[in-house]
């Protein structure tokens, strides 16, 4: 989910596309070009946006300097009035609703095989249902990028073929759109009047992006951007090297992108869910938390997440894993520990299990986040 990118508030805002930051007074418009009836300006390659997306460019209509803060500008060559407001460093549309409201950048970091994917089409599909229930919440796409890619790259192949979904392409070959929502909770979750709405930006790298300073530096400014970060970390990998690796990388580009040497803690929020704990449920005790569903309340239940963080450091403990524990602990002011499983059970080959998609504690990382961002309410004891 460091407060830089906050779109809605303040004078910059960061782009969810490419993460450059930038005054909103200088956000950009793009020309409405030639519609029926009227003579708009003719469409040009834009270059700018090619350049990011690494591909040939395309004619476009072109696009034209104004005050980025109002929602309408008119072209200076064609007078024709636009509403379609751009980056000006990338030329990419901007949502409306990511301009408008309070929005938060979530970084997804894992190993390859941790589960990122997974983990998102199901977390989608959860807020849309039961938890999106329990909230009293809506969840809705800002753009048709996010609403196409979640259909065809998510939902389809998971929860329409059964399907496990492939490992994230690495950005070295294609780069990944984020998953752009807009998130709104019921009164029942209120802190306050109104309905408290979050522009949320999910966006997941493969694995290998963390691997080489080379395509850190390339291709993941966007942790600079990140107001929280979240790495998933397969139970099956520890101990091991890989997580700590991944983690470690991103920890150094952390602190050179907010200038934090070490020895110093940094701010941004960090959780670290361990993925796959269905399939070390015989090493967890019959009183252990990570055995009980979390209390569905439609609100934050600190008692609960203390007892999975202490339950995940025990068993990082009991895997001669402390090390990765004592890592975060020194170098992020704030972090939780979590566990989950986004299938429920163990997949057969490349297809889920016959019993279906029992999705566990898949919410938790998001209720923390969202009790964080000050929208959801603590649990009051002996309430359910």
């Amino acid at each position: 989910m460091t407060v830089a990118g906050i779109a809605g508030r303040g004078k910059d805002l960061t782009c969810p596309y490419c993460f450059e930051r930038v005054p909103r007074r200088r956000v950009e418009f793009r020309c409405r070009g030639r519609v029926a009836g009227q003579s708009g300006c003719q469409e040009v390659p834009d270059e700018r946006h090619a350049a990011f997306t690494r591909q040939p460019p395309e004619p476009r209509p072109p696009v034209f300097a104004a005050d980025g803060r109002q929602p309408r500008a008119t072209c200076p060559k064609c007078e024709l009035e636009s509403a379609q407001r751009v980056c000006p460093a990338c030329h990419t549309h901007l949502p409306g609703s990511y301009l408008d409201a309070t929005s938060r950048i979530v970084a997804l970091v894992g190993a390859k095989g941790a589960g990122k994917s997974t983990y998102i089409a199901v977390l989608i599909h959860e807020l849309q249902n039961r938890v999106g229930e329990e909230l009293q919440a809506s969840l809705v796409e800002c753009d048709d990028r996010t609403r196409r890619r979640y259909r065809e790259e998510f939902h389809a192949p998971l929860f329409g073929s059964h399907r496990l979904l492939p490992v994230t392409q690495s950005a070295a070959t294609r780069l990944n759109d984020p998953l752009i929502y807009t998130l709104t909770l019921g009164r029942s979750g209120l802190l306050r009047r109104g309905n408290p709405a979050l522009t949320l930006v999910l966006f997941d790298n493969a694995g290998e992006d963390f691997t080489s300073d080379e395509s850190v530096d390339r291709h993941l400014r966007y942790l600079g951007a990140a107001d929280t970060v979240i790495f998933l970390v397969d139970a099956d990998d520890l101990p091991g090297d890989a997580p700590q690796d991944v983690i470690g990388r991103v920890t150094e580009m952390l602190r050179t992108q907010h200038g934090i040497p070490a020895g110093r803690p940094l701010p941004v929020p960090v959780g670290v869910a361990l993925t796959k704990i269905d399939a070390i449920a015989d090493q967890l005790s019959p009183a252990s938390a990570l055995r009980r569903p979390r209390p569905a309340s439609g609100s934050f239940d600190p008692a609960d997440r203390e007892a999975v963080h202490e339950e995940v450091r025990a068993l990082l403990d009991s895997w001669q894993s402390r090390g990765l524990d004592l890592f975060l602990e020194h170098n992020f002011r704030t972090y939780n520990l979590f566990g989950l499983s986004a299938l429920g059970n163990t997949p057969q080959g490349e297809v889920v299990d016959p019993r279906g998609i029992q999705p566990y504690r898949v919410e938790d990382l998001l209720l923390w986040l969202l009790h964080r961002f000050g929208m959801l309410p603590t649990r009051r004891r002996g309430r359910s």
